[in-house]
């Protein structure tokens, strides 16, 4: 029987969506054992000066626990 636990994650990029999800998993990778999928949850910008100024992307990342 297999059990998986899901946690959220929040990360923050100046680049990207994309680059700030990348870097969340692979922060999840380092901490969690047995990463299998994540969804995205929420997206947001910060803005600067009516820029963009940072990525911000919650996501819920799904592990497999140990038996």
């Amino acid at each position: 029987m297999t059990v998986a636990r899901v946690t959220e994650i929040s990360a923050v990029s100046e680049t990207s969506f994309e680059d700030a999800l990348k870097q969340g998993l692979q922060r999840a990778n380092e901490t969690l054992r047995n990463v299998k999928s994540a969804w995205v949850k929420e997206q947001k910008v910060d803005c600067e000066n009516g820029e963009i100024s940072r990525y911000q992307v919650n996501m819920m990342v799904t592990f497999v626990l140990d038996s």
